[in-house]
């Protein structure tokens, strides 16, 4: 009875309603467009793993998003480094000539390197989180549009093969596996962002890395006294919020096939929509990965509405989003008001 008690309360928790509310409108809005437009093909699984296809880039810098968030901090940079490994990739393999990897692993250095460089001033230098990740998305941009102006497409074997690299889903029928109708398939940056939820998921639910990212938001100064590596901890997680934005960069070049200077302008605004709309406390100490990624599906069927109805302007879509984001900021307002109370 004591056991249930327990379990009882702590799904009841005020801290997971913000997931549970994700869970349920991303559902509650799927079954809408089910509804609505079911016979002009939404339900398909085709629609579904669109979904995926079209906004892992975004899902992945999410991941580290969340992190940064649950410390309490922010990370206005994530958009423009993603743009900046995108520009990497294009101008080292299309004007260079050099070989992808090595431009990946540039990126790498840059974007981890710039993570853990402004860890280390907000930590040391008690500058402001939104302060230093503006001079670092600044930065990026700038180097982004030294590097060339003009878009350059990306030719090389390898990005060719990661970009057109599938994994048909089938169905069994009469006595063989046949592809889905409509075809659907998943491709190699859905793999990646799955991939990303669940090392994201181990890193904060089963290390002591994950616990001393929850304690740091909860409250910094108490995680301090009790010994905790704060400077370390934060520092790390900016440092693995820039690789997250590099993997970005690279799944969105995949994606297009090219780099420009202002591509993924406002992307920092849609990775931390998903995260929030996902359950992530502005004021840190709150978040999980299975809401982050219900959060990056109910900000993408939005659009996904929109299409099938054909008669509505894509703005409609941001509008939405923002009355969403209003709702979830509502949600957490609640939240933690009502954790106090029962503190």
């Amino acid at each position: 009875m004591k056991n249930k008690q327990t379990f009882l309360t702590k799904i009841t928790n005020p801290k997971y309603i913000m997931v549970y509310a994700t869970i349920g409108i991303f559902f509650v809005i799927y079954g809408l467009g089910a509804f609505l437009y079911g016979n002009k093909g939404f339900t398909t699984i085709r629609t579904f793993v669109n979904l995926f296809i079209d906004n892992a880039y975004f899902g992945i810098s999410a991941v580290g998003m969340t992190m940064v968030l649950i410390t309490g901090g922010i990370d206005l940079s994530v958009g423009a480094v993603a743009s900046l490994t995108g520009m990497f990739i294009a101008y080292g393999t299309s004007v260079l000539h050099l070989h992808p990897l090595i431009c990946i692993a540039a990126a790498l250095v840059m974007g981890v390197g710039l993570g853990l460089l402004m860890g280390s001033v907000i930590h040391y230098l008690n500058v402001p989180p939104f302060i230093t990740t503006l001079t670092g998305m600044f930065f990026a941009r700038g180097v982004c549009s030294l590097i060339s102006r003009e878009s350059i497409d990306i030719h090389h074997p390898m990005i060719d093969a990661l970009a057109g690299w599938k994994i048909y889903l089938l169905k069994y029928s009469n006595g063989q596996w046949v592809k889905i109708k409509p075809i659907a398939f998943i491709n190699f940056n859905v793999i990646l962002f799955v991939v990303m939820i669940i090392i994201g998921t181990y890193i904060l639910q089963k290390t002591r890395f994950g616990r001393n990212i929850y304690a740091i938001g909860g409250n910094e100064q108490s995680a301090a006294l009790m010994g905790l590596p704060v400077g370390r901890t934060k520092i790390l997680v900016y440092g693995f919020n820039g690789l997250c934005s590099v993997l970005a960069g690279i799944s969105y070049a995949l994606y297009v096939k090219s780099g420009w200077n202002l591509s993924l302008q406002g992307g920092e605004l849609e990775v931390i929509t998903c995260a929030v709309i996902g359950g992530t406390l502005l004021t840190g100490g709150v978040g999980y990965m299975i809401g982050t990624l219900f959060g990056v599906l109910l900000k993408s069927v939005i659009p996904a509405l929109i299409t099938f109805n054909g008669n509505l302007l894509s703005w409609w879509g941001k509008i939405a989003t923002g009355l969403l984001l209003l709702l979830f900021i509502c949600i957490q307002r609640f939240v933690v008001t009502s954790s106090s109370r029962r503190k």
